[in-house]
């Protein structure tokens, strides 16, 4: 079995029809099924149940389907690495970030694409379990997110590149009169602040530092929305719903016409930031050099 038969393999099993991976591979279908009865025949088992409608893996389809994908990743990047001996800093480069790092992206994109406007970008955005996968499967090659960065994979896969540490502010409406001179605040200020904090079902890092800096001041947070969403939670700010306590970075992306951030006064929690990517696996240029460009 070669290369070009894997390929062959992970199409079909992606499609789960051989018409439609025939297509997507620019060949005739009587010639793909006969590949993969080769396939079959060579390794002495069936690779897929077959039915009318659909082909679904079998247990050894699907360890195959594993390893081939694994497999020809390596091969991708290896052909990559060879190519960019003599190539500049050019490509798609593809970055994932927690919704509350978003912010810290476009200034420093901004800063790349000048010496290197040869490169473009691909964001997703997700939690640290969903980037986990992505950072795995290699759809990405890095990821901008809150530490400790809390994934499925195992940490000594990891590397990371610490930022600055981001300091927690309160944000609140523009149009609160009683604050409208104020540049600080204290803690036990927001007591009676309707409170909106950034929670997922499976990230509650952030709500839990919010709320556990309340009750160490000695009060309950009065919560009155928990949301996924870094953008709903300040549309709801704007209009004067409630305030939050976000990480300083989360504001620069918001006008400060409708929104006002306050320092705190009495309490000095940070939130920890990084560049994290697949340990002693193949980085692109671009990656390698957008991982520095924090550096400097």
């Amino acid at each position: 079995m070669d290369i070009r038969q894997l390929k062959y393999f992970t199409t079909i099993a992606q499609e789960g029809q051989i018409t439609r991976a025939a297509k997507l591979l620019n060949m005739e279908q009587p010639p793909l099924s006969r590949q993969l009865k080769q396939m079959e025949d060579e390794l002495g088992v069936k690779l897929f149940e077959r039915n009318r409608m659909r082909l679904k893996l079998t247990d050894a389809g699907k360890l195959l389907q594993e390893k081939s994908e694994l497999l020809l990743l390596q091969f991708d990047e290896a052909l990559n690495a060879v190519r960019e001996v003599d190539e500049g800093v050019r490509g798609v480069l593809s970055i994932g970030s927690v919704v509350s790092c978003i912010s810290l992206l476009p200034k420093q994109i901004e800063q790349f694409r000048h010496r290197y406007p040869e490169v473009t970008f691909k964001i997703s955005e997700g939690d640290h379990t969903f980037l986990g996968e992505q950072l795995e499967k290699r759809t990405l090659e890095l990821i901008i997110a809150r530490l400790p960065f809390e994934a499925q994979t195992y940490p000594q896969q990891f590397s990371i590149l610490p930022l600055p540490s981001d300091p927690f502010v309160v944000v609140i409406p523009s149009s609160w009169e009683p604050y409208r001179n104020d540049k600080s605040i204290s803690m036990k200020s927001i007591v009676n602040f309707p409170l909106l904090t950034l929670k997922t079902d499976r990230t509650k890092r952030m709500h839990n530092q919010v709320v556990n800096e309340c009750r160490r001041h000695g009060f309950e947070p009065n919560i009155i929305c928990e949301c996924s969403s870094v953008a709903i939670i300040m549309s709801l700010i704007a209009v004067g719903i409630g305030a939050t306590v976000f990480p300083k970075s989360v504001i620069s992306s918001f006008p400060s016409t409708v929104v006002r951030m306050l320092d705190i006064e009495d309490a000095d929690f940070q939130s920890e930031v990084g560049i994290i990517w697949l340990k002693d696996r193949y980085l692109s240029k671009s990656a390698q050099h957008f991982i520095d460009s924090f550096r400097n």
